[in-house]
């Protein structure tokens, strides 16, 4: 496998997404992301997660925009009727 690395970042760009998308889908601070990097045996400080959250989380959710389906135009409700005190 060739995971090619961001220009000027020592680590792979699998481990980077990988440490955000843990940082943004779960209620996790930075030093808990870099505990689940640690057992995995990726060495990184929580002091390096910022700033690659400030370079990668824009290109990150616009991966995830064009991953998301297109809605159309049409929208069906289901309707409930519940009786209130008998009316």
């Amino acid at each position: 496998m060739t995971d090619r690395k961001p220009y000027r970042h020592r680590f792979p760009r699998s481990v980077i997404g990988y440490a955000l998308r843990l940082y943004h889908r779960f209620p996790l601070s930075q030093r808990d992301v870099q505990a689940l990097l640690h057992e995995r045996g990726v060495q990184v400080s929580h002091e390096t997660l910022r700033p690659w959250n400030i370079k990668f989380a824009p290109l990150l959710t616009e991966e995830l925009r064009h991953r998301e389906p297109r809605r159309g135009s049409r929208w069906h409700l289901d309707e409930v009727c519940v009786k209130v005190g008998g009316v």
